[in-house]
């Protein structure tokens, strides 16, 4: 691959973490690709027990000249990988764990969305010095980390009734509405043990199920005739309340069909939208407000007070 090719699909990567909760899009521009010398791995940092290596550092620094930001490189570099032990360790401690089939599915659409393929996203990541590896802990990290700040946020008040009716009146005395879906999930169970055998197969199934999919009246009778197969009426849910991991799909796939197969801890998995309708109440408008409150800059507040509440409690040698 030449420089220019490098540069012009450099220039068109973004990374969109769907930290969903967070909704933080980091523009990637255009980068001189220079090869990373090879240089022995020493531990700079131990966190709560845990090393930050050289190599670890060397290749967030990469990522942060892909990502094309400004200031001292390498110290940034030292305090986000400092961050990320941080909050992997919270998610571990509150049970939050991302798949790798969930991270591969992130990095594949990643690519996709930015017009490239697997092997050429691999390729840029490669050439950076940022490597495919340490770009997947990156959005573990974020998937994950968005799940804490769901919980975190779930557990602070929540908007007072006076503060609903004052952004009510900011908007000339109109009530928000919002998307209510019916929904239906339709998992084709795999074993943890037998993913490796099974995966492939149960993903064709899934998909010929779904193909056949016209809406939620004939799913359990199309699914009488396969093993381990369930199908769940989800019921109405409304745009804000949507499974953060599902959102987008739902909402780009239109009423009477179902959004593509994905691979999760579970197993196979695809949502058939039974039906959709713009909705508006008391109920519908302090969602809809709550939500717009996460999603500004309170949120991004709320993960840095978290995080250095972690730092403040952690124990942090430098070597």
């Amino acid at each position: 691959m030449t420089r220019k090719t490098d540069t012009m699909l450099a220039r068109r990567m973004r990374v969109s973490t769907a930290m969903l909760a967070l909704a933080a899009a980091l523009s990637l521009g255009a980068v001189a690709v220079t090869a990373v010398p090879a240089m022995a791995t020493q531990i700079r940092y131990v966190v709560n027990d845990r090393p930050v290596t050289s190599y670890d550092i060397e290749r967030r620094a990469a990522l942060l000249r892909l990502m094309r930001r400004s200031g001292n490189i390498n110290e940034l570099a030292a305090q986000e990988m400092i961050d990320q032990v941080l909050r992997r360790q919270e998610m571990a401690r509150l049970g939050i764990n991302i798949t790798d089939a969930q991270v591969d599915q992130s990095y594949a659409n990643f690519a996709s969305s930015n017009q490239l393929s697997v092997a050429q996203l691999d390729q840029i990541l490669a050439q950076s010095g940022v490597t495919k590896e340490h770009f997947k802990e990156f959005i573990r990290t974020q998937m994950g980390w968005s799940r804490v700040l769901q919980a975190r946020n779930s557990r602070v008040e929540t908007l007072s009734e006076a503060e609903v009716v004052r952004r009510m009146l900011q908007q000339g005395g109109q009530k928000p509405t919002a998307t209510e879906y019916l929904l239906q999930q339709v998992i084709f169970v795999v074993p943890s043990g037998q993913r490796g055998q099974l995966l492939a197969k149960r993903k064709r199934e899934a998909q010929a199920m779904r193909d056949r999919f016209n809406g939620c009246e004939s799913t359990v009778e199309f699914a009488k005739g396969l093993i381990d197969v369930t199908v769940k009426d989800l019921g109405r849910v409304l745009a804000p309340e949507l499974p953060p991991d599902w959102k987008d799909y739902i909402t780009k796939t239109r009423p009477g069909e179902a959004t593509p197969v994905r691979e999760t801890d579970r197993g196979v998995e695809f949502i058939g939208v039974c039906s959709a309708r713009e909705v508006s109440d008391d109920h519908v408008a302090k969602l809809v407000f709550q939500s717009q409150e996460s999603g500004d800059s309170s949120y991004q507040n709320l993960s840095e007070e978290y995080t250095a509440e972690l730092r403040q409690k952690a124990r942090i040698h430098r070597r």
